[in-house]
């Protein structure tokens, strides 16, 4: 049998995980597939995921790619690893690609999606996947702070940590309400470490008024971290599509 490769798509409740990627002492999602593909081969099988999501994260649509020796349709695979993992993770789809595939390195953007339960007393069915601010939120403002954000700059005030190269662009960064629900979705062509929960715990915070379109922008173009960004929790966050 020849070497074959593939493209996973994962969807996941990351609630009870330390994340996407393998890690010693915790259970992770990338451990659980590889687990499901070890099975499945009867050897290890490394998987290489688009990017890491935080302790917590969900994801709708994460892409990890692997290479596998076996006769098996892409469908019976798919069948075979959502027989033996958990119910908080699912493979949504099995595509077959060449060698030159990988799922980080082929990746041209991602889009995350981030929920904001508004209500003034928290839905406990959201309880996992939103962030409850039950103060008033100023939607016209943090529509106004978005449109500063959109575009090509150093996000270097909007990461937890400095990196070599902290310029991303937002090609994408809209808000929608529905009722009680606020969803946040950028989309950029990479993102620095926690710079989506950073964007949203900044925009909450225009939307709170204890922060200004303007101030945002100035923020910004300081490229210094400070404690005017509050990083929002990760159960709000899920990774929502990856562009290749």
């Amino acid at each position: 049998m020849r070497t074959r490769y593939f493209k996973l798509t994962i969807a996941y409740d990351g609630t009870g995980y330390g994340g996407w990627q393998l890690q010693p002492n915790a259970a992770t999602v990338q451990g659980m597939v590889e687990k499901s593909l070890g099975k499945l081969a009867g050897r290890v099988v490394r998987i290489h995921g688009s990017g890491r999501t935080d302790a917590g994260v969900h994801a709708r649509a994460q892409v990890a790619s692997c290479s596998l020796t076996t006769r098996h349709p892409p469908f019976a695979l798919r069948r075979a690893l959502n027989a033996s993992l958990p119910e908080d993770i699912h493979i949504l789809r099995v595509q077959e690609v060449d060698a030159k595939f990988h799922a980080r390195f082929s990746a041209k953007g991602k889009e995350y999606r981030y929920q904001v339960d508004c209500g003034v007393v928290a839905d406990p069915f959201l309880r996992r996947y939103a962030w409850h601010r039950p103060r008033p939120l100023d939607v016209g403002a943090m529509r106004k702070a978005a449109r500063l954000l959109k575009g090509r700059r150093d996000f270097s005030a909007l990461a937890a940590k400095s990196e070599r190269s902290p310029v991303r662009t937002i090609s994408k960064l809209t808000i929608t309400r529905q009722g009680d629900l606020l969803t946040i979705a950028i989309a950029a062509d990479g993102f620095l470490y926690k710079m989506a929960r950073s964007i949203v715990g900044a925009l909450v915070k225009v939307g709170e008024g204890k922060l200004t379109p303007a101030q945002l922008k100035e923020l910004v173009a300081s490229k210094k971290r400070t404690a005017l960004v509050e990083t929002a929790p990760a159960r709000g966050l899920f990774l929502w599509r990856v562009r290749y």
